[in-house]
């Protein structure tokens, strides 16, 4: 898969480029990341972990993870 970055200014439409992108030939999905979010959604869960092993919540952190593997969309 071959991916294109695309930087943006502040007050860009963000609706409308991503309507005009999908309708190209060959652009398959548009995904929208904004690096700015200090924190990435990996790094949220394996703190989120952390924190459940360290207070003894055994049972959230094994339906988490439970979760997360039954959800996983091939």
């Amino acid at each position: 898969m071959k991916s294109l970055k695309i930087n943006l200014e502040e007050n860009a439409d963000l609706g409308k480029l991503t309507e005009l992108l999908i309708q190209i030939k060959g652009i398959k999905s548009v995904e929208l990341i904004n690096h700015d979010n200090d924190e990435s959604d990996l790094k949220k869960a394996v703190n989120k972990s952390k924190e459940q092993l360290k207070s003894g919540d055994y049972e959230s952190f094994v339906n988490d993870l439970f979760e997360t593997f039954v959800n996983k969309k091939s």
